[in-house]
């Protein structure tokens, strides 16, 4: 249909037979806008390749996996002069080294074949990764506002499309809220701006030049782009990028609520005074809501000035507060509107809340390159029904770690390293300290509930 209709634009202002093409028609002036927008942008725009180890499948029947050396690509946007380029996680998950190509020139300095980059900080929920590269003067992008992102817009993807660097191509914002399954915590945008892999870390730009998104998946059966493309809202990637750049970890906000759209199906069975919002559906007992008196059917209109049409707008919102801000809620409850004041707590399932728990000269296994906390009685209020009542809880990991193999993760629960119970984090570098290059460790975890062995090799 796109197609059909540029053909028929460029028909349309096309030159009769005897006359001159012109350069100053409305066709003219609108690839006049693209090419100075991509000029514009294409700078502040970097290829990604990570290397790292991970298994690798031999080919042969019956034959066990083995470790090799894997390359990843991908792409990132430059967000500060001096060197911070925010990505996709799975660009750089598990690399031992992240290299990064500029666009072109800098500041009239020919660019350098490969800058050498660090992991600054990672969140796994979002996908969204932080590094950085030692260099000033960068050429750098802003955040738009989602919010100003209508279905239709217009809109550029920036990237390096299987390893093509420089890449750009244009669509349209096909939804502005798109949940591509049941469980997602983000609302995707999603674009028919061709993607293929290599763009993912890549910016989704508007006609202003800002970042509206940062490109991360598509859905396909071929393999290519078909049209489907999906972008994580810039408001979520600018709260992680801040809070990485601040704690090196991201801070899980809640209110206790549990909130949906409005359908039309609701307003007339549930007589609501409105279409429009974000209805609660679920209110948390002794959360931050239920505390400040919100009841389910509620409709939530208004957050600190902030309008709320969607759920969707509602969760942006609480992913860009910080944990104990106060927040002042309007709300709709049948006739009255009412004004609810709220703190923003600390979400419980959430692994990161033990990073501002731990020294890193106290609290690390230099062995596995990671940070734990003891199991007290403090974190065994903040991780009910765990096995046992000792252990070491992992709250931040290397992003260089001293072995190859399985990998352990943030919120792991170690119980035992080569049977050794896990009781201190003594315990646990003594019986490391003993394995020579090479030896291999299996360590007994609990993740989300369920016990497994993790087998990895020291280096």
């Amino acid at each position: 249909m796109r197609l059909r209709v540029l053909i028929s634009l460029a028909v349309a202002l096309s030159p009769l037979p005897g006359q001159t093409r012109s350069n100053t028609g409305p066709l003219a002036a609108f690839s006049q806008s693209l090419e100075s927008l991509a000029a514009r942008v294409g700078p502040a725009v970097v290829q990604i390749v990570s290397t790292g180890y991970g298994r690798a499948e031999t080919g042969e029947q019956g034959a066990s996996n083995l470790l090799g050396r894997q390359h990843s690509a991908g792409s990132g946007v430059i967000l500060s002069e001096d060197g911070f380029i925010v990505t996709n996680y799975h660009v750089v998950q598990g690399a031992r080294k992240i290299e990064v190509r500029l666009a072109g020139t800098v500041s009239g300095i020919p660019e350098e074949p490969v800058l050498l980059a660090k992991l600054v900080g990672f969140d796994r929920e979002t996908d969204v990764a932080v590094i950085k590269i030692e260099r000033t003067g960068l050429p750098r992008l802003s955040f738009g506002d989602p919010k100003d992102v209508r279905v239709g817009q217009v809109v550029m993807a920036f990237g390096s499309p299987l390893g093509l660097a420089g890449s750009v191509s244009m669509g349209v914002v096909s939804s502005t809220a798109r949940l591509v399954h049941e469980d997602d915590s983000i609302a995707y945008l999603q674009t028919d701006a061709p993607i293929n892999p290599g763009n993912s870390g890549g910016p989704l730009i508007d006609t202003s030049g800002q970042v509206v998104g940062i490109n991360t998946f598509i859905l396909t059966q071929s393999g290519g782009s078909e049209g489907l493309g999906f972008a994580i809202p810039s408001d979520v990637v600018e709260s992680v990028y801040r809070q990485i750049r601040k704690y090196g970890h991201v801070h899980r906000g809640q209110l206790g609520i549990v909130a949906q759209d409005i359908t039309p199906e609701m307003v007339k069975v549930l007589k609501l005074p409105q279409a429009s919002g974000a209805i609660a559906a679920d209110v948390l007992p002794g959360g931050p809501a239920d505390q400040a008196g919100l009841k389910i059917e509620d409709i939530i209109v208004n957050v600190d000035g902030s309008l709320i049409k969607s759920a969707r707008d509602l969760q942006s919102f609480i992913y860009g507060q910080a944990v104990d801000n106060e927040v002042t809620m309007t709300v709709r409850r049948g006739n009255q509107t009412l004004s609810l004041k709220m703190k923003v707590i600390e979400r419980s399932d959430d692994p990161q809340r033990f990073a501002d728990m731990v020294d890193p000269e106290k609290n690390i296994i230099p062995q596995l390159g990671i940070l734990v906390v003891e199991l007290d009685e403090k974190t065994q209020d903040l991780l009910p029904g765990l096995r046992h009542t000792f252990g070491l809880v992992i709250a931040a990991e290397s992003s260089d770690s001293p072995y190859s193999g399985e990998s352990l993760k943030v919120g792991d629960v170690i119980y035992e390293v080569n049977h050794v119970p896990a009781v201190t984090i003594r315990a646990v570098t003594s019986t490391l300290a003993a394995l020579k290059s090479g030896d291999p460790a299996v360590i007994q975890v609990e993740r989300d509930g369920r016990l497994m062995y993790v087998t990895l090799e020291l280096e």
